[in-house]
């Protein structure tokens, strides 16, 4: 078996039913990743469905005060990341017509959403082909092919960017 089936295999052994895992709404999946972000996923899980609940879409979301944001957002830590969410949804509407971006080109260029988010995002909402590095995926990288090179150095990051490309 090679390292995908094998990841396949443990993946659909052990996978948690998630929300928005079962959706290709790039906002939906936006609003989970960002959510998620330094967040186990049982402190998030109320608040992803407190946003949701309260901002349907992200026009309702971009119409939202601040303030009202960061109430939302109480218990997360990290307020820039609230701030940062609203200035995305309002960029969303006003670059895009309120249509949340699907591809990786245009996911990068919002702010707040780096690498791996807009990876994460076009992956799930159209499957665009890009592979989602964090972490806990250069810790099994790293063990499955016995890499030793640093993940904080720039070849190292190149090195598991394209083993997971």
């Amino acid at each position: 078996m090679n390292f995908s089936d094998e990841l396949v295999h443990w993946y659909l052994k052990n996978k948690r039913d998630l929300p928005w895992r079962n959706t290709t709404n790039a906002y939906v999946i936006w609003l989970s990743e960002i959510i998620l972000q330094q967040t186990r996923v049982e402190q998030g899980m109320p608040y992803f469905h407190r946003f949701l609940e309260k901002y349907p879409d992200v026009k309702a979301f971009a119409a939202a005060h601040e303030d009202e944001i960061l109430n939302l957002w109480q218990g997360l830590g990290y307020y820039s990341r609230g701030r940062n969410m609203l200035k995305t949804a309002r960029q969303v509407v006003e670059q895009h017509a309120g249509e949340f971006p699907v591809s990786y080109v245009q996911l990068i260029g919002l702010k707040g959403i780096g690498e791996y988010t807009a990876a994460a995002i076009s992956s799930f909402s159209s499957n665009e082909a890009r592979a989602v590095v964090d972490g806990n995926v250069y810790r099994v990288l790293a063990r499955f092919f016995g890499i030793s090179e640093p993940t904080n150095s720039t070849t190292g990051k190149t090195l598991f960017q394209q083993i997971a490309d």
